[in-house]
């Protein structure tokens, strides 16, 4: 049975993500922050759930300890919008820390954590990125430090593609599209089980020569 970790997994995509991967087979490691939300209602034998705030390196430590496991696939999910300022004037500068922090450094820290469990079985990384992560694609402008950290988190990923390929470990970071989520809000187009269902597929045929990919959940590449 293969094993995967979904952080941010207690609602929106995370929580989907879950859903399909039981579906699929998976024996599932599901973190929450504070509250487990949708996953109280996911009663199966292979769901185990972990309360982590990802920022925290001796809880994500003793996370993986505890799985003792090949990994086969770790999805870093986790993730938070900023103030939408309007203005530069307006932005509030330790909001901006704490998104880059969640973000960016977080997903970094939790797969330097798995590292030891992913190169057990050649496992998969993938990063849910987004769009607004793309320098070329930066017409309108706004969400500062929304925008600077998914560039962030694109660039710490592309960094660490050729080092973990030589220890059999493929990356891939994914635009899930516009998602109606929280996140995403009502006037989102996209539904989470399609978007969800493009990612797992984009994971599925991740191989280590495609490692460090830049892809939208349909597998379209996008623009840096």
């Amino acid at each position: 049975m293969p094993t995967a970790l979904v952080t941010g997994a207690n609602r929106g995509l995370g929580l989907e993500l879950v859903r399909q991967l039981l579906g699929r087979g998976y024996e599932v490691h599901a973190t929450y922050r504070t509250s487990k939300d949708g996953l109280e209602a996911l009663t199966c034998s292979q769901l185990h759930e972990h309360q982590l705030d990802v920022r925290n390196e001796e809880a994500a430590k003793a996370m993986m300890a505890s799985i003792n496991a090949p990994l086969d696939v770790l999805i870093n999910n986790a993730g938070v919008a900023d103030g939408r300022w309007s203005s530069v004037e307006e932005i509030d500068m330790d909001v901006v820390r704490e998104v880059l922090d969640i973000n960016a450094v977080a997903p970094l820290l939790v797969t330097q954590c798995a590292l030891p469990l992913l190169t057990k079985n050649g496992g998969k990384v993938a990063m849910i990125t987004s769009l607004m992560g793309s320098i070329d694609d930066c017409h309108s402008g706004k969400s500062y430090a929304y925008r600077a950290s998914k560039t962030a988190l694109n660039m710490l990923a592309t960094s660490m593609k050729n080092e973990l390929r030589d220890q059999g470990v493929s990356v891939v970071l994914i635009h899930p599209g516009w998602v109606e989520t929280d996140m995403g809000g009502p006037r989102a187009p996209l539904g989470v089980e399609e978007s969800v269902a493009g990612i797992l597929s984009r994971i599925e045929e991740q191989t280590l020569e495609s490692s460090g990919r830049f892809v939208d959940y349909k597998g379209e590449s996008l623009p840096w």
